[in-house]
C-alpha cells in the first residue's frame, strides 16, 4: 500500500491506472477505523481493480469545536489495518491540502439535508458534500463506497451526484453491528463503560419501534414511546426518533404502499452523539 498526501501525487497515481484500463473505487472515511469502515473496502475490492481510502478528519463539517478536537485521529493504525486490507492507496491530505489559503465555496444541497442531524448540526451537510466533491474529483473514483449507518448522508451525496452530473457510482452498504446490535461507529471509543451498556439500547429500541408500525401502531405514538424508552434507557437527551421515506427523506406520518421506509434516531450519552437506523417493514 502507498501513502499519498498532496492532489498532485494522487492524480499522478491514478492516472497511471486508468490509463492502464482499471477501474478505481474509493472508500471516503474519517479515520479511526473499525470493522465497518474495512466491510466497505472489502465491498470496493470486490467491484473495483484498484481501491483508495481516504482518511481525513475535516474541519468543515463540525458544528461543534470540541467534537473536532476530541474526534479520534489514529492515522497509524489506519494505515497498519488498510495494508492488510488490500488498499492501494492511503489517501490522508492535510487540512491546507484540502483548504488552502482563499478557499471559498460550499456546496448545499437541500431537500434531502432538512432536519433530523441537518436540523440539529448547522452547515453540517454543507460541510459532507463539499469534502466529498472534493474526494471524488481529486481521486477520480469510478465508484464511492458509504455505509448506511449514516443514512441520511448517503441520500444527501447521491443527489450532489445526481443534480452535478458527477461520473461516480454510489454504493450504499449495510449497516455493521456489534454482537450486542449496537452499530459500529469511531465515536464509540469515547464511551465508558457505562455508557457503552446504555448504548445498546438505541438499535434494541428502533428495532421494536420498527416492528410495533409494522404491526400498525400509529407512527406519532411508537415514536414517542421510542424515545420515552431511550431517555429512560439513560441517554441524556434525543436528538430525534423519525419515520422516512427512504428515497428522498420526506417524514411519513403512516407507512405508504410502494414507499420503502426507514427508522432514524440521534441521541446523546456524555458529550457523544449517536445516531442509528433500519428500515421498517411494509405492513402485510
Amino acid at each position: 500500500m502507498e501513502t499519498i498526501s498532496t492532489v498532485a501525487e494522487l492524480r499522478a497515481r491514478v492516472r497511471e491506472w486508468k490509463q492502464a484500463g482499471a477501474s478505481v473505487g474509493v472508500v471516503p472515511t474519517m479515520g479511526a477505523l473499525h470493522a465497518g469502515h474495512l466491510s466497505l473496502v472489502q465491498a470496493a475490492r470486490a467491484r473495483m481493480d484498484r481501491v483508495i481510502t481516504t482518511v481525513f478528519v475535516n474541519p468543515i463539517q463540525f458544528d461543534n469545536a470540541d467534537d473536532l478536537a476530541t474526534y479520534p485521529r489514529t492515522l497509524a493504525e489506519d494505515g497498519r489495518l488498510l495494508a492488510r486490507s488490500g488498499v492501494d492507496v492511503l489517501y490522508a491530505p492535510t487540512a491546507a491540502e484540502m483548504y488552502p489559503p482563499g478557499f471559498a465555496t460550499r456546496i448545499t444541497v437541500a431537500g434531502v439535508s432538512t432536519g433530523l442531524c441537518g436540523g440539529s448540526r448547522p452547515g453540517h451537510f454543507d460541510g459532507v458534500a463539499t469534502v466529498v466533491c472534493k474526494l471524488f474529483m481529486q481521486t477520480l473514483a469510478d465508484c464511492a463506497f458509504f455505509g448506511e449507518k449514516d443514512f441520511q448522508q448517503v441520500q444527501v451525496i447521491r443527489r450532489m451526484v445526481a443534480d452535478l452530473d458527477l461520473p461516480v457510482g454510489i454504493v450504499s452498504c449495510p449497516t455493521l453491528r456489534e454482537a450486542d446490535g449496537l452499530a459500529l461507529s469511531s465515536r464509540n471509543r469515547r464511551l465508558t463503560p457505562a455508557q457503552r451498556q446504555t448504548a445498546v439500547a438505541l438499535p434494541r429500541v428502533l428495532a421494536a419501534c420498527a416492528r410495533d408500525i409494522a404491526a400498525g401502531t400509529g407512527v406519532a405514538a411508537a415514536l414517542s414511546d421510542a424515545a420515552d424508552r431511550l431517555a429512560a434507557a439513560g441517554f441524556d437527551s434525543v436528538d430525534y426518533v423519525e419515520l422516512r421515506a427512504e428515497t428522498d427523506l420526506r417524514p411519513l406520518a403512516t407507512l405508504l404502499p410502494g414507499t420503502p421506509a426507514r427508522l432514524l434516531a440521534a441521541a446523546w450519552l456524555g458529550g457523544v452523539r449517536l445516531i442509528d437506523g433500519m428500515p421498517v417493514p411494509p405492513r402485510d
